[in-house]
């Protein structure tokens, strides 16, 4: 059985460990109970059965859980410089046995796990063991990726993209070249706060279900952020123009 009211208890008990007057902590406490709005509404969209709606929410409320820790110990979002938070979500919930105070069942450990371990992944990498894996695995990263995209509207620039000063930074190459040739990034390879802008963008091309892009399209998030920048350094600007124009021909499309 699964307690969606049980488990924001226990969620809310836990974060309560942290310093909530640190902005990262506030942001990703807003962006975890939005996600499982999200993600119960996109489970209720493709008409799956009510327990999976549920288990999509609980997956909501259940997938950052590990930045937190991550915050604590590194005061970053990134993983590259710290610390994998989909597993370290993995470990605190199973290894350390937290996720019994979540849910008692466990018929669905294997199922969150895996959604919760594939959310942050290149999807290149995504591993499920059957179709139910792949559904709830997919719901989350959808789910994710449409909050990050509006948080990054209007949410303090140095707490999104690492920099408060974005607009005097240059592309790495590498990373616009990614962009236009594979519509991939790799995130190792982000040097500057626009690498990091640059690979927010090319989430429009990771979504897997058309209701949530279509969530982004109509609220015109992606517009939202491109207006946010003039950048100092022409070729710059230029490069990201020409990012904005290629999200926004997918998105009509």
């Amino acid at each position: 059985m699964i307690e969606i009211k049980k488990a924001k208890q226990v969620l809310k008990k836990y974060v309560s460990n942290y310093d909530i007057s640190n902005n990262r902590i506030r942001v990703k406490i807003g962006h975890i109970e939005r996600v499982a709005r999200i993600a119960k509404k996109i489970a209720q969209k493709m008409k799956v059965s009510e327990e999976d709606i549920q288990l999509a929410e609980l997956i909501g409320l259940l997938h950052d859980i590990g930045r937190f820790e991550q915050v604590r110990r590194y005061n970053t979002f990134c993983d590259k410089d710290s610390i994998n938070h989909g597993k370290l979500g993995v470990e605190i919930l199973f290894e350390q046995g937290m996720i019994r105070e979540f849910i008692e069942d466990t018929q669905y450990d294997e199922i969150i796990k895996k959604a919760i371990l594939n959310h942050n992944r290149d999807k290149a990498d995504i591993q499920v063991a059957n179709e139910r894996e792949l559904l709830h695995s997919k719901i989350i990263r959808d789910a994710d990726k449409t909050d990050i995209i509006y948080m990054l509207t209007f949410e303090d620039k140095e707490t999104a993209w690492g920099s408060g000063k974005l607009e005097d930074e240059e592309i790495t190459e590498d990373i616009y070249q990614q962009f236009i040739e594979d519509q991939s990034i790799d995130y190792a390879k982000r040097k500057t706060g626009v690498d990091v802008l640059v690979s927010h963008f090319a989430y429009v091309f990771d979504f897997n279900d058309k209701y949530a892009l279509q969530m982004v399209k109509e609220k015109e998030y992606f517009k939202k952020i491109y207006q946010r920048f003039a950048f100092t350094n022409q070729e710059t600007q230029e490069k990201i123009n020409q990012i904005y124009h290629i999200v926004e021909e997918y998105l009509e499309k």
